[in-house]
């Protein structure tokens, strides 16, 4: 197993639990995140992982469609990126990631991880499930995002970082850091 791919299956293990909690009726919901539901959560993750499904195979992306399955796209999603971070060669293929061209399993170890990681914890807040985050993860997304702190402000990335705590554990930190109060 790959590091890209070890990482991955860790966070998205994670949010399979939590999405595994959600209720027919909880699609609604209304998440930490403003203006979204707990259906537009999956609906952005599965978005993003099919960019980077697009990106290594030299497609277009294909959104979700309104009726679609959120749970079946996002396990077809979640086993194409599988797929990617298992094989060094197609991991190695580059295309245009959030910062630049990059390899795709360094923009699988970043930012998918670091993005699904995030909205793990939104949507185990939204459907009241356990929003504990795998340590090691929180850790690694929090060192690979502080050097971009400039970047994430921007319009549409993360809101801007709020004071911890002063008892604040790592999550806590990293949550507050990307403007969540938790």
């Amino acid at each position: 197993m790959t590091d890209v791919q070890d990482r991955y299956q860790v966070v998205s293990a994670g949010f399979r639990e939590v999405l595994d909690r959600v209720g027919p009726d909880q699609w609604s919901a209304p998440s930490p995140c403003a203006e979204w539901t707990a259906r537009d959560i999956v609906v952005h993750l599965v978005d993003g992982h099919r960019s980077v499904i697009a990106g290594v195979t030299g497609g277009a992306p294909e959104p979700l469609g309104a009726d679609e399955d959120v749970r079946r796209a996002w396990e077809d999603a979640a086993r194409a990126i599988e797929a990617i971070a298992a094989d060094p060669v197609v991991a190695a293929t580059e295309f245009q990631g959030p910062a630049g061209p990059m390899p795709a399993g360094e923009v699988i170890a970043t930012f998918v991880t670091m993005d699904l990681l995030v909205h793990t914890w939104d949507l185990a807040r939204t459907v009241g499930a356990d929003e504990r985050l795998d340590e090691e993860s929180v850790r690694r997304a929090y060192a690979d995002l502080q050097p971009m702190d400039a970047m994430i402000r921007r319009p549409n990335v993360f809101d801007p970082k709020l004071e911890p705590p002063a008892d604040a554990d790592l999550q806590t930190e990293f949550l507050y850091f990307l403007g969540r109060r938790a």
